[in-house]
């Protein structure tokens, strides 16, 4: 184990070289490097450099109630020419019921609609399935042929809100789709994404139709049969006119328009047609000279000109009260096409670029303190062996940053916790070898004996509680959104890391120091030491209250979960968060008066972190997700109007259906864990292994469930990511003292199981208290400086830690010595001697 070859000396330097080389593109300037390796950087995240995240959903019920009716109009046109009379023609959901007037007309009216019902969409899909029922005809619109052109519209819509996007100038935006129905928009130090959303948000689905003069709107709303009442939106008062639904010249034939100013140095925005739209205009206006004229955008009329003579250049102008921001606008919004679906935002995330700018600060501050403290804590315990062990831990890092800079990935704020949590992890390997090297030296081996033995004996316990790790970084990644994938990659790419750094690294290191000098003794360690040596603790005698305990802890903690319950955040509550730092100390009262007047139910205000500094909460509004933005956007104008100086520096909205989502993906993270570490604990070990590891897991995520609820922290994402951290310490540790009590069954064939758990224990423990100081001391500075997110994240991780460390002792193994107590070995030995002593310790 520790024989190197030249080659593979020389390999491994290379590996350790290149880790350098490639994480400098994310430490210094671009401008110092080569062209080749400047774009191969780790990415900042919007909750590091700022921006905005908005999540838009294809409305799918305007979608089917828009096709409905365009059915309506096809049914009744095609009976129309086959001259059968309808009693009535009823549009329900996705259906359309015709009901012919004779019935001996069913047979003839079904023939009509024949080419109706065996249409299909571009991809070849049905689209209207047709069925009878007497004298009725239901047409209905299928699944397969309403999703074929639901992904169609999607695809669409992408490219159409992309093209609105790069016309406004965002930097490096991303548009993405997201599932069957969403598309994902994130724009780079965009501070207030409210003209962005109104550009994206609107459908723009513009028409040219003459306004009816010979007839007004009825009094009770109703229009005539080929009309429509639409309001006039041209900034001059509100009205309502009448317009025919035959759509003149249709906005698809659009090919420019552009923000101009006319003779009297009005806004107005500048059209041109296509050959197509240009001759229907032309042959319009001719025909209809001396008549209005309405300019229809998603339902409004925009403007409503006389037509003062034919227009036949193809051009036009749309005037109105416009200013050179909106006449701009709706230029873009005319130019990028219009959206075949109405879009909503039911999803958004804003972060200014100054609170990203602090929570850098913050975390790399975090991250400092962490590496210093376990750099110390790893020269005190092991002395010459912690530093081999640091200089694996800074390969470790550079190595991290280098795999997540080739992969360009996003580093978020989240990350930075995995990158923290990474460090306590990585030297976690090194404790399990150092200490098996003490071990081994303790029983007399020699220098070199300890030092194989320690390195292959540990290697099975390293893998196996990194693989457990792994599997939760794959089951949060798979569940999690953009910052929680964040922290799962970067925790993932740490502990693959680790076991080369580990395993390789440091042993070589080991291996060339041993060849230099020949020591004939070795000492791992000093001193100051703060683990224990030499234990031989009763830990079995205290079984029954140890489980008592825990099973008592976990009873109320579910109790705490229904009553007073958890302080869900924005991602499973829904509603509106928004931090906002005032000029000068928050006048709170002032804050909550203004904001009642705003009618948006209970609004919640916290002070944290300076006096000026408020986080302001609301609660999901009634009316859907149109009803949540505009909650938004109210307390936009409020603060902007009362409060001068006020920097909005975050800002959530999560609506109903997408908290809900998110709500049910945590709860299923959370069960996949659990079955896939009963899974390979049962497959590494044996099924009594699996029960108690596992067992003992779910009691403490409960306690930790229990904790979030006693302390009122919030339970989010981030919190769904610390219990499956927590989840991944516990069972880490539950293999550490597994995987010793399964070799001392082969090396003391004889002895009771209860005296050779607490030996496996004793064994262990100081590893258990090494590893637990060395995630402490990372976590410690994250509580103390992460900013509020990271900071309840660290609490609870702190909390976890303590809990995973005693269970294993107190709860794991008591429940495997109930389970195994008569399968994996008897009470008392079969030929009745006395089972031979522990060693000392």
């Amino acid at each position: 184990m520790l024989r190197f070859s030249p080659l593979k000396s020389a390999l491994i330097a290379l590996v350790c070289f290149l880790g350098v080389v490639f994480s400098l593109p994310s430490l210094i300037s671009k401008d110092y490097l080569p062209g080749w390796m400047a774009d191969r950087h780790v990415n900042l995240g919007l909750d590091l450099k700022g921006g905005s995240y908005l999540l838009l959903q294809v409305d799918s019920d305007a979608v089917a109630k828009e096709r409905v009716e365009s059915l309506v109009d096809e049914a009744r046109t095609a009976l129309r020419t086959a001259k059968i009379q309808t009693s009535s023609v009823t549009p329900a959901g996705r259906s359309v019921t015709i009901t012919v007037a004779d019935g001996g007309d069913v047979d003839a009216a079904r023939k009509a609609l024949g080419p109706i019902a065996t249409a299909t969409t571009g991809g070849g899909v049905p689209e209207v399935d047709l069925r009878t029922d007497g004298q009725a005809i239901v047409l209905t619109l299928t699944d397969a042929g309403f999703k074929d052109r639901i992904d169609k519209a999607m695809a669409q819509s992408q490219e159409i809100v992309r093209r609105r996007i790069d016309e406004t100038g965002v930097n490096e935006p991303v548009v993405a789709r997201q599932g069957g129905d969403r598309i994902l928009v994130q724009l780079p130090g965009v501070e207030d994404p409210g003209r962005i959303k109104r550009l994206i948000g609107q459908t723009a689905k513009m028409t040219f139709r003459l306004v009816v003069t010979d007839e007004a709107p009825r009094a009770d709303g109703a229009a005539p049969p080929g009309t429509q009442v639409l309001t006039v939106a041209d900034g001059r008062g509100e009205r309502k006119i009448l317009v025919r639904k035959k759509v003149e010249v249709d906005g698809a034939n659009l090919t420019d328009a552009s923000p101009t100013t006319d003779q009297n140095g009005r806004w107005v925005v500048a059209f041109r047609f296509d050959s197509i739209g240009a001759r229907r205009f032309a042959e319009t206006t001719t025909n209809n000279v001396g008549k209005p004229f309405a300019i229809v955008l998603d339902d409004k009329v925009i403007s409503d000109p006389v037509i003062q003579e034919p227009i036949t250049g193809g051009r036009g102008q749309i005037s109105g009260s416009y200013t050179a921001q909106t006449a701009n606008d709706l230029a873009v919004l005319l130019r990028a096409g219009a959206l075949p679906v109405p879009l909503t935002v039911v999803e958004e995330r804003t972060i200014g670029p100054e609170l990203g700018a602090d929570s850098i600060h913050a975390g790399l501050t975090a991250v400092a303190v962490g590496f210093v403290l376990v750099v110390a804590y790893m020269l005190i315990s092991y002395g010459i062996f912690g530093v081999f062990a640091n200089i694996a831990l800074l390969c470790n890092l550079f190595l991290t940053l280098a795999l997540l800079g080739i992969l360009q990935a996003t580093l978020t704020l989240p990350g930075i916790a995995g990158a923290l949590l990474t460090l306590g992890m990585a030297v976690d390997a090194n404790i399990l070898i150092n200490e098996r090297i003490r071990e081994e030296l303790r029983k007399g081996a020699t220098p070199l004996a300890a030092l194989e033995a320690g390195f292959s004996k540990a290697y099975a316990t390293i893998t196996d509680s990194n693989l457990t790790t792994l599997i939760k970084m794959a089951i949060l990644f798979s569940v999690g959104t953009g910052t929680i994938k964040g922290f799962a990659v970067t925790i993932s790419l740490g502990i693959l890391t680790s076991m080369f750094t580990a395993t390789v690294v440091a042993r070589a290191i080991t291996a060339s120091w041993f060849r230099r000098f020949r020591p004939k003794t070795l000492t791992v360690g000093t001193r100051l030491r703060p683990a224990p040596d030499h234990t031989n603790f009763h830990f079995m005698r205290g079984r029954h209250m140890g489980i008592g305990l825990s099973v008592f802890l976990s009873v109320a903690s579910v109790v705490l979960f229904f009553k007073p319950g958890l302080n869900y955040g924005v991602d499973f509550a829904g509603g509106v968060v928004i931090e906002i730092r005032t000029d000068g100390p928050a006048d709170f009262s002032k804050l909550r008066s203004k904001m009642e007047t705003l009618h948006l139910g209970p609004v919640q205000l916290q002070q944290f972190g300076s006096p000026s500094d408020v986080l302001m909460r609301l609660e999901q509004q009634a009316g859907g997700d149109a009803a949540q933005q505009g909650a938004v956007k109210a307390v936009q104008e409020e603060l902007n109007k009362d409060f001068p100086g006020a920097v909005i520096r975050r800002q959530e909205a999560v609506g109903a259906s997408v908290s809900a989502e998110l709500f049910h993906d945590g709860m299923l993270a959370l069960g996949l864990a659990a079955i896939a570490m009963l899974a390979y604990i049962t497959f590494r070990f044996e099924w009594q292994f699996g029960i108690g590891a596992v067992v003992t897991m779910l009691l403490d995520v409960t306690k930790t469930v229990g904790f979030f609820a006693i302390t009122g922290m919030q339970f989010n994402l981030t919190s769904i990511a610390a219990i499956l951290t927590i989840m991944g310490y516990s069972i880490n540790d539950k293999v550490v003292v597994y995987d010793r009590v399964r070799e001392n069954l082969r090396l003391y064939r004889k002895m009771p199981l209860r005296e050779l758990i607490d030996r496996s224990i004793n064994e262990t423990l100081s590893r258990t208290i090494g590893t637990s100081l060395a995630i402490f001391l990372v976590t410690v500075p994250l509580a103390l400086l992460a900013g509020e997110q990271l900071r309840e994240f660290a609490w609870a991780l702190l909390f976890g830690v303590v809990l995973a460390t005693s269970s294993s002792i107190f709860i794991a193994a008591p429940i495997l010595l109930f389970l195994g107590e008569k399968s994996l070995r008897r009470p008392t030995p079969a030929d009745g001697s006395a089972a031979p002593p522990a060693p000392a310790e």
